[in-house]
C-alpha cells in the first residue's frame, strides 16, 4: 500500500494544487502525484483517464516556469483495478521552477518538506539559482520578473540601437527558459543596487555638505552620477600675459573611467552600494569586489583585462561607453601624465577603490604654502635662483617657465612669481603669448633688434 510522503502525493481527483505540487518535486527530490487515490491510500479511480492527463500536461506547460515538461511523465495505470493517473516528476535542472503568475519568490516557489508542499524560503531560492546558474552573477535568473526596460530603450535608442526581445536574448538579458536574468534587472528600472554620492567639507569624512543615492537601471545610475559629480568639479582660471588659462579640478575623462570602472566590475552579488566620495582635495570611488581571482593589482596597472561582468561589460561596449577592455586605468594615469600628482589604487578581498587627486587644490595650497613662506626666503636664495635664469638664457638664448620648474625644482606658482619680478626688474624682456610665451635677456633682445635692422 503506498503512503504519502516527501515523494508521494495523493490527489481524490485533479485540482490546481497539482501544480505546485509539481514545482515543489521539479525543485527538490523528485516525486509522482497520484490522481485518483485519497489521502488514506484508499483507491478511488478517475472516470476518464485520458482526459485528466490532457488537463495536466496542458495546466503544467502553462502555468509552470521554467518549461518543466522534460522532466514529467504523465501516465495512466491500473490499481485494484480501477485507472489512476500518476504524473511523474524529476528534480529540475533549472531550479527554481515557479507558478508563471506568481514570479520566483515564496508566492511561486514551492518546495517538500515532508509529506507537505510549502513555499520556498528566501534562502532556498537564492541557493537554488547559485546552484544552478554556476558563480556567474549575470547569467543566474532574476528573482523579479517583473521588469521594465524604458530608461534603457530610450538609451539604445538614442544611440541607434534597438532593443527588442531578440536583442535581449543576443545580449544574455533574457536567457535560455525565456526568463529574464539578473543582467536584464541591472539594466530595469527594478534594479535595486544604488549608487550613493556624498560631497564633504575638507579631506575628511566629518562634515557632509550634500549626499544622494541613485537607483534604477545602471545607465540610468551612470548618467546621474556624472552630472552630480560634474557639478563639483570646478573650473579654475589662471591668467598668463592677457591670456586666460581654464583648467578643472579633475579631468574629465579620468571621472568617466573611474565611473564606468566602478559600474561595470562590481560584483553585484551582494548588496552593497557604490560609494563615490568628494573630499576638497579628491574623489574616491569605492565598488564591492576586488581583482578578479587570477589577476593581480600589478596586472590591472599593465592593462590586462579580466571581466567579472562580461556580458554587462559587451552591452556598454555596443553602447560605445567603453571602447576596449582593459584601458580604463591607462586612460586615467594617461590623464593625469603632466601632474607631479598622481590617481592611486587601493585593492582588498571586497572592495577596489580609485583616488583622484584635485589638479587645482595642489595648486592653490602650493601657491599659498610658498606665499606664505616667502617673507623667510633669504635674499642669497633669491639671488642663487635669479642667477640660474641668467645662466639658462645665456646657454639656451631664452627661458620658458617650465625650465625654471624642471631646472630649479619650483613650482608653477613659484616660477611666474620669479618670471614677473625678473621683468619688472629689467632683468629679463617678455616676448610672445601663451605657448608661444619666452624671456630673453634685454642684452640679447637688442642684438636680435639690431641684427633686424630695426
Amino acid at each position: 500500500m503506498l503512503i504519502e510522503g516527501k515523494t508521494v502525493e495523493f490527489k481524490r481527483e485533479y485540482v490546481d494544487d497539482i501544480k505546485k505540487t509539481v514545482v515543489a518535486f521539479a525543485n527538490c527530490d523528485g516525486g509522482t502525484v497520484y490522481i485518483g487515490i485519497n489521502d488514506d491510500g484508499s483507491v478511488c479511480g478517475v472516470p476518464d483517464a485520458d482526459a485528466i492527463m490532457l488537463r495536466v500536461t496542458n495546466a503544467l506547460r502553462d502555468a509552470i516556469r521554467p518549461d518543466v515538461m522534460m522532466f514529467v511523465d504523465c501516465r495512466c495505470t491500473d490499481i485494484d483495478g480501477k485507472a489512476i493517473v500518476a504524473v511523474s516528476v524529476q528534480r529540475g535542472t533549472a531550479r527554481p521552477y515557479y507558478l508563471r503568475d506568481k514570479g520566483v519568490r515564496p508566492e511561486g516557489v514551492y518546495a517538500r518538506q515532508g509529506a507537505s508542499t510549502v513555499p520556498a524560503s528566501d534562502a532556498s531560492i537564492l541557493s537554488m539559482i547559485r546552484e544552478t546558474s554556476g558563480d556567474s552573477y549575470e547569467a543566474a535568473r532574476s528573482i523579479n520578473q517583473q521588469l521594465t526596460f524604458e530608461y534603457c530603450s530610450a538609451f539604445f535608442r538614442r544611440r541607434g540601437l534597438t532593443l527588442g526581445v531578440q536583442q535581449m536574448r543576443t545580449l544574455h538579458m533574457i536567457g535560455e527558459d525565456g526568463t529574464f536574468t539578473n543582467l536584464a534587472f541591472l539594466l530595469s528600472e527594478q534594479c535595486t543596487h544604488t549608487v550613493k554620492l556624498a560631497v564633504f567639507e575638507g579631506s575628511k569624512k566629518s562634515v557632509f555638505k550634500d549626499r544622494t543615492e541613485l537607483a534604477g537601471s545602471l545607465l540610468e545610475q551612470i548618467e546621474a552620477a556624472y552630472d552630480y559629480i560634474d557639478r563639483y568639479n570646478r573650473t579654475r582660471a589662471e591668467f598668463q600675459g592677457i591670456d586666460r588659462l581654464e583648467s578643472r579640478d579633475y579631468p574629465a575623462v579620468a571621472i568617466r573611467e573611474a565611473l564606468l570602472n566602478a559600474v561595470v566590475h562590481r560584483d553585484y552579488s551582494f548588496s552593497g552600494s557604490t560609494l563615490i566620495s568628494i573630499f576638497d582635495d579628491r574623489i574616491e570611488f569605492v565598488s564591492i569586489g576586488g581583482v578578479v581571482k587570477g589577476m593581480s593589482l600589478d596586472d590591472i596597472m599593465l592593462g590586462v583585462s579580466a571581466l567579472r561582468n562580461q556580458n554587462l561589460a559587451n552591452i556598454f561596449y555596443r553602447l560605445r561607453l567603453i571602447e576596449a577592455y582593459g584601458t580604463g586605468i591607462l586612460k586615467i594615469n594617461e590623464s593625469y601624465s603632466d601632474s607631479a600628482i598622481k590617481p592611486s589604487i587601493e585593492v582588498t578581498s571586497n572592495a577596489f577603490k580609485i583616488v583622484l587627486p584635485n589638479l587645482n587644490y595642489v595648486k592653490e595650497n602650493n601657491s599659498k604654502t610658498e606665499e606664505a613662506l616667502r617673507p623667510l626666503t633669504s635674499n642669497s636664495k633669491k639671488q642663487e635662483r635669479v642667477q640660474a635664469v641668467v645662466s639658462l638664457c645665456q646657454k639656451n638664448g631664452f627661458v620658458v617657465r617650465k625650465d625654471l620648474e624642471q631646472t630649479l625644482r619650483i613650482s608653477q606658482a613659484t616660477a611666474i612669481l620669479l618670471l614677473r619680478e625678473m621683468v619688472a626688474g629689467g632683468l629679463l624682456v617678455k616676448r610672445g603669448t601663451a605657448k608661444n610665451l619666452r624671456y630673453y635677456l634685454p642684452c640679447d633682445v637688442e642684438k636680435k633688434t639690431y641684427s633686424n635692422g630695426e
